[in-house]
């Protein structure tokens, strides 16, 4: 008889156990998607810039330190 039990309350832990892991889960994937962290696909749905990237930095010259 009190095999019967242990195996009842194994099982019953084992079933519990995979209710919470499953109901955590499907918590952590509506936060994933409540929250956008990045696009896609890098370039897809981004404007274009209307000049093209400067190669030097604007700005005074860089001062050069001679000892």
């Amino acid at each position: 008889m009190e095999t019967v039990v242990t195996v009842a309350v194994i099982i019953f832990v084992i079933i519990a156990g995979m209710f919470l892991i499953h109901r955590l889960n499907a918590q952590h994937d509506e936060r994933i998607g409540a929250f956008r962290y990045s696009d896609a696909l890098p370039g897809i749905g981004r404007r274009t810039r209307k000049s093209p990237r400067a190669a030097v930095p604007k700005g005074p010259p860089a001062r050069r330190h001679t000892p």
